[in-house]
């Protein structure tokens, strides 16, 4: 079951990049020459660039997906919060295995949706994020609670 999961995980992931990869693609064209790279806590753009800046949320991606894989493949290379004995290795791999694999889907939805929101707000700039920023942190915060909850019960 747990093998089936980390494949459902892992072919959503590297869909999510390949996605992320074609957007920017097929969208590079359709950008002005100065786009937005940075935005200030209310979503207003307060620093701007060329529009070659639109290939690095793709670019920072894929290197934060081959760092969670490595990660992934190799879970003694992690930082665990407990101990690693021979009694909870398995299931504090499994938990690692698991919470990297939904770190970095929350990640890749906050590089979608912030390049999904660079793109629009270059093209009107009274365009508003699909998503709030505060929304995809606070999942990300609160993944992290959860996962001490498990690590704390299964150690």
């Amino acid at each position: 079951m747990e093998n089936i999961l980390l494949l459902i995980f892992d072919v959503l992931n590297f869909g999510l990049l390949v996605f992320l990869w074609w957007f920017s693609i097929k969208n590079y064209k359709a950008l002005p020459e100065n786009i937005p790279t940075h935005f200030d806590f209310y979503g207003k753009a307060d620093s701007f660039g060329n529009k070659k800046y639109f290939y690095l949320m793709p670019v920072f991606l894929t290197i934060f997906y081959f760092l969670f894989l490595f990660i992934a493949i190799i879970p003694e290379s992690a930082n665990y919060p407990v101990p690693i004995t021979e009694k909870n290795k398995d299931s504090q791999f499994l938990i690692m295995g698991i919470f990297m694999r939904w770190l970095f889907l929350l990640l890749a939805l906050i590089f979608l949706n912030n390049q999904d929101y660079m793109l629009r707000y270059s093209l009107s700039n009274t365009a508003k994020p699909r998503v709030a920023f505060s929304t995809l942190l606070f999942s990300i915060i609160g993944s992290l609670v959860v996962l001490f909850i498990f690590v704390g019960l299964f150690k």
